[in-house]
């Protein structure tokens, strides 16, 4: 009943602001209600404080004992929603499909696939040496395991 309660409430609150999206929704055992909420320009403290107050002011306490975390998806937490990958074009990206590994700049991206780029040496066609070559590969989101930003320091 609590589940279903936030559920509403946070689904009115990211209504309310389009450019936020939920990436994950826990309530455990002892209701305490776990947010992770990502955004098309990022997460500020401000947006998660909103979200918060907007469901913590809609429930009773005396009818709930309940602790409520609302947070931003980690600058190093895998990538699960298409909305991420738009976010994040230009960027590093280290993709692990079933079948393979990839890592590269993240090209493009829609709904349905991403495209990975990167360079590598090669043999050169005709006499002796290497050459650098543009690699580029397209991905099924649906193909993806895990996803992964890479970050630089």
């Amino acid at each position: 009943m609590l589940k279903e309660k936030v559920a509403q409430l946070l689904e009115q609150e990211l209504k309310a602001s389009p450019s936020l999206f939920l990436i994950d929704f826990k309530v455990t055992p002892d209701q305490t209600i776990k947010i992770v909420i990502d955004g098309d320009e990022g997460v500020r403290l401000k947006d998660c404080v909103q979200v918060s107050r907007a469901i913590e002011r809609e429930l009773d306490r005396e009818e709930y004992d309940f602790s409520l975390e609302v947070t931003s998806a980690g600058a190093t937490a895998p990538l699960v929603n298409p909305r991420q990958y738009l976010k994040n074009i230009g960027r590093k990206l280290a993709v692990r499909t079933a079948e393979s590994q990839f890592e590269g700049n993240l090209a493009e991206a829609d709904e349905n696939r991403i495209i990975l780029e990167w360079k590598t040496r090669e043999p050169k066609p005709v006499g002796k040496g290497k050459t650098t070559v543009l690699k580029t590969q397209e991905i099924p989101i649906s193909d993806i395991e895990e996803a992964k930003v890479k970050l630089n320091f």
